[in-house]
């Protein structure tokens, strides 16, 4: 799955830099989108699922919102012990106003792009 973190590397980074960029001139909810979506693209990959949940810690945080605070604490230490073994819900956006364990439908664009991280490099 080295090859799936490389890969999906470029559109996680994109999603997260909309984040960033969001938060300086908008709504918090519509950062936090963004880090939904880098979390849907990278959730099959250890390092991404964590770090896009930290980064989720960190706007829960910035927000002073409890509920997100311990949700993502929770799912930190999920992502970091279940996604390679696959334990994770396919599709799930990882905030904490969804069922950790609920897998989700994934926007087709996403999926192309998945897939197509998941085939190159093998």
């Amino acid at each position: 799955m080295k090859n799936f973190t490389k890969n999906i590397a470029p559109y996680v980074q994109q999603e997260i830099q909309k984040s960033v960029d969001a938060l300086k001139s908008g709504p918090p909810e519509e950062a936090f989108s963004y880090l939904e979506n880098a979390h849907v693209l990278g959730q099959a990959s250890t390092y991404w699922h964590v770090k896009v949940h930290y980064l989720m810690l960190k706007w829960g945080i910035k927000q002073k919102s409890a509920r997100e605070i311990f949700g993502q604490i929770f799912r930190i230490i999920g992502a970091a012990l279940l996604t390679k073994l696959k334990g994770v819900p396919e599709g799930n956006t990882g905030g904490s106003n969804v069922s950790a364990v609920k897998p989700m439908p994934i926007n087709p664009k996403f999926s192309e792009i998945i897939a197509k991280a998941k085939r190159r490099g093998h």
